[in-house]
């Protein structure tokens, strides 16, 4: 199969020359030798890594230099999209192919006798994000580049990530990811751009000063640095290079000579060790009060550094902000950035001395807010004291901005307490919390849900009165996810027949693979594709064989489960059908059962308890099973540890089953079904967040629907949900929940999973797996069956990838670029690359 080249859509493509291997060969050897200070001979296999990430780096500043100075040069409206997690993955593979190099890096390579995936499998996960909503972020963001849209991503560069996951007698341990333990070379550190950042302290009223009003001050604060480290964000096919840059935290004054030489050694860098602390890892946890205190600064940290960078790069070609939202606008992903509202009212009223109503219209069409969640407990409250002692300025700010809102709901829907309650940007209790989803929706032109069904919950049942005042502002942006990565570049295989096919638009129009439709039809197509698919399974199978010694069958149906652990996602029905299907087993060992390997990967957060013992029970449910003889070569149950990108680009291509099977209105989209089924897995999914997209587009019958829907979940809970009666009518169900209490699974440790027969049967089974436990076996049985016709499931899963074209995080990012941010294209040409600011 010919290897995909892509080639760059403008005139200007020879921005970097036509670089031949020989070149490339060159910039490689010169930066192992003056980058990494090394003869080759004596050079280590991450000598060879970081040379030859720089030397693609190299190309990609050049364009980037350009991209730079053609927004600056045509003063193009730019949008900064704010997030806590960028789920970046490995960068070398995904850059090489979006620079159209690949063949060129391979030839040179080899001329070294160097394998390139060699080298790639060397690279670190960047410990940037941990689930979905980082990930989508890196996605957009390559979406922004390729589409030639002037975009950033501002995150926070953090140190150890969340953490690196290990399993110790079936229980997950918690290490540090150590991911910049050896540097990052495509990072480009920018201290001049560094960004003081103030916390603490207090506020002084002053009077006003002629016929002003009244000022407030914040003084005795400590102030932090914020130092920027650029990423390069290359579009493919495009000259555009776009930057994700990310703010790492460093001490204003790092080190105090005057207390070293005073003899107290500890106390001189007191101050620089709790600035780092702010970037060191990912979600701090918030069970101690000092855990919840730093959180809320990363929070602001990454705020504030992101709404001062992005006045600064407005202020170079303007000489005000009055016109700031028209040249800018800020995408707050999720409730995490929420602060900017507060943050960007502060500079303007503090900084720039714009008055209220005049920055609060500034602030509002600048701002929008994606909300990704419907559960309560996920929406962000922070106490008032805490705020007020770490940000009193802009809990000033807060609650002046719920002030002035109140007063016009008020007016609006006079003797509505109710109502006022539900908005207040302040929850009243015994301690005051601040509601940053409220927040963010005030503070917001714009909001958006990111599944069309969780877009209709979060107007009708979340905030149903914000909807009621401002329908104009709510709208749906399904999800979606970058073919580049999720196709081209973890699939080659597929890649490459599909190109074959019917060309490579589809690489930049995902709605091209429409085109693939007929070849469903054709037996040889269907005989390569399947070809393809079992070359993928074997390639997983051999990495699961060397990293943890398990032997799984490449011919089995690889029922997948991959995504972040929780309840509401639940791994534990998954976990109940194994038991089900392990008891038939044992029922009549001599029947005939489609070999299945069930293949799971999460991360519980540390302070998840319930998650945590869920990977216990589904390692001690393999365990069981791995030893029986009756089950040996039928059922295998593998969790592999420390689920991540690069693990997902080698299971998503290998998946025959989706397991989506979350509880209905809980799930807000969802973008692994999306990655599972364009890759041809066919979705066991329910009626909830993308998966309804997903069932319209690839139809009914080539996908696996099952369980109740989000209005009868609704009226379950609402009449009164037990649990017990859906255990007594299914005979098999209550064997599974017996053998769970009788300790089956827990051999030596009776009692161990007593938690989880409770929460199913005694404490309401919150997220109704004995509910929907009979539909999802029966449809599990159907999802065997129909694989017994490997005919039959290829052409369903090729329909699957020929119709997946809408949820492209191309779509995604036009919508939002032409009805919240106002964004248009700009074309990056080789003129633009001369002497920058």
């Amino acid at each position: 199969m010919k290897e995909l080249r892509m080639k760059p859509t403008t005139a200007a493509h020879k921005l970097n020359g036509d670089i031949t291997a020989d070149a490339l060969l060159a910039r490689f050897q010169d930066h192992i030798k003056y980058s990494r200070g090394k003869h080759f001979a004596g050079a280590t296999d991450f000598d060879k890594l970081a040379s030859l990430s720089r030397a693609i780096r190299d190309l990609a500043v050049e364009r980037m230099l350009a991209t730079q100075q053609t927004y600056y040069d045509r003063d193009a409206k730019r949008v900064y999209y704010l997030s806590m997690e960028f789920l970046m993955g490995r960068l070398l593979s995904n850059n090489v192919i979006s620079l159209g190099l690949r063949p060129v890096v391979e030839k040179a390579l080899g001329k070294l006798g160097l394998s390139f995936e060699q080298l790639c499998n060397y690279e670190p996960d960047a410990g940037l994000g941990n689930g979905g909503l980082g990930r989508l972020a890196a996605c957009y963001l390559d979406s922004l580049a390729t589409l030639e849209y002037p975009g950033y991503g501002y995150g926070i560069r953090y140190r150890h990530g969340m953490f690196r996951q290990e399993f110790d007698n079936g229980w997950q341990m918690e290490r540090p990811d150590d991911w910049l333990k050896f540097g990052n070379p495509w990072e480009i550190i920018r201290p001049e751009d560094a960004v003081p950042v103030l916390v603490y302290g207090r506020i002084e009223n002053l009077p006003a000063i002629g016929d002003g009003p009244p000022r407030s001050v914040w003084v005795d604060w400590q102030m932090i640095d914020g130092v920027p480290y650029d990423i390069p964000i290359i579009g493919c096919g495009v000259n555009t290079v776009n930057i994700l840059r990310l703010w790492s935290a460093r001490a204003a004054e790092g080190f105090r000579l005057d207390v070293f030489n005073q003899g107290d050694y500890v106390r001189a860098i007191q101050e620089k060790n709790w600035a780092e602390t702010i970037s060191k890892v990912l979600y701090p946890s918030e069970n101690t009060h000092a855990g919840k205190e730093l959180r809320l600064i990363q929070e602001y940290f990454l705020v504030a550094c992101s709404v001062r960078d992005a006045v600064r790069r407005h202020l170079k070609k303007h000489e005000s902000l009055d016109n700031f939202a028209e040249k800018n606008a800020l995408q707050l992903n999720d409730t995490h950035p929420a602060l900017a509202v507060a943050e960007l009212m502060r500079h303007l009223l503090d900084e720039q001395d714009v008055p209220w109503e005049r920055s609060w219209e500034i602030t509002v069409a600048a701002l929008g807010y994606t909300n990704h969640t419907l559960l309560p407990e996920a929406l962000e409250k922070w106490p008032v004291p805490l705020m007020e002692r770490v940000l009193p300025r802009h809990l000033q700010i807060i609650y002046e901005i719920n002030d002035r809102f109140l007063d016009s709901v008020r007016l609006r829907y006079p003797n509505d307490d109710e109502r006022i309650r539900r908005v207040s940007l302040v929850e009243e209790g015994e301690v005051k919390q601040v509601r940053m989803a409220n927040l963010a929706i005030v503070g917001s032109h714009a909001v958006n849900g990111v599944a069309q069904l969780h877009s209709d919950l979060l107007k009708a049942n979340l905030v149903p009165e914000f909807a009621q005042m401002w329908p104009e502002r709510f709208s749906n942006k399904t999800n979606g996810i970058t073919q580049r990565r999720w196709l081209l570049a973890c699939n080659p295989g597929l890649a490459a027949l599909i190109t074959e096919c019917i060309g490579d638009k589809w690489v930049r129009d995902l709605d091209a693979l429409r085109k693939l439709e007929p070849f469903a039809e054709k037996p040889e197509f269907l005989q390569r594709f399947l070809a393809v698919k079992q070359a993928n399974k074997q390639r997983l199978a051999a990495l699961i064989g060397e990293r943890h010694g398990i032997a799984v069958d490449p011919q089995s149906l690889f029922d997948v489960h991959v995504k972040r652990l929780h309840e509401y996602k639940r791994q534990l029905l998954n976990a109940l059908h194994i038991i089900a299907l392990y008891h038939r087993i044992k029922d009549n060992p001599a029947g005939d059962f489609v070999p299945r390997t069930f293949l799971f990967g999460a991360k519980a957060a540390p302070g998840y308890h319930m998650a945590k013992r869920i990977i216990k029970f589904v390692n001690s449910i393999g365990e069981v099973l791995a030893r029986d003889p009756d089950v040996r070569g039928r059922v295998r149950v593998v969790f592999l540890p420390d689920y991540c990108v690069s693990l997902a680009e080698m299971i998503v291509p290998a998946a025959d089953l989706s397991e989506q099977i979350s509880t209905a209105g809980k799930e807000a989209s969802g973008t692994g079904n999306m990655k599972l089924a364009l890759n041809g897995a066919l979705t066991m999914g329910t009626w909830d967040g993308a998966n309804i997209e997903i069932a319209e587009a690839v139809g009914l019958d080539n996908i696996f629907i099952f369980g109740h829907r989000a209005g009868q979940i609704e009226a379950m809970s609402r009449d009164g949900y037990r649990p017990h009666e859906w255990a007594e009518r299914d005979a098999e169900l209550r064997r599974v929940l017996a053998s769970i209490r009788q300790g089956e699974f827990s051999p030596g440790a009776p009692g161990l999973f007593d938690d989880i027969h409770r929460a199913l049967v005694e404490w309401g089974d919150t997220y109704f797996h004995l509910a929907d436990f009979r539909s999802y076996a029966d449809s599990q049985q159907r999802a065997s069956d129909l694989f017994r016709d490997r005919t039959t499931w290829a052409r369903k899963a090729a329909l699957n990838v020929a119709r997946m074209g809408r949820f492209s995080s191309d779509r995604s990012i036009r919508e939002y670029a032409r009805e919240i941010w106002n964004l248009r294209p700009v074309p990056v040409k080789v003129a633009a690359a001369k002497p920058t600011m």
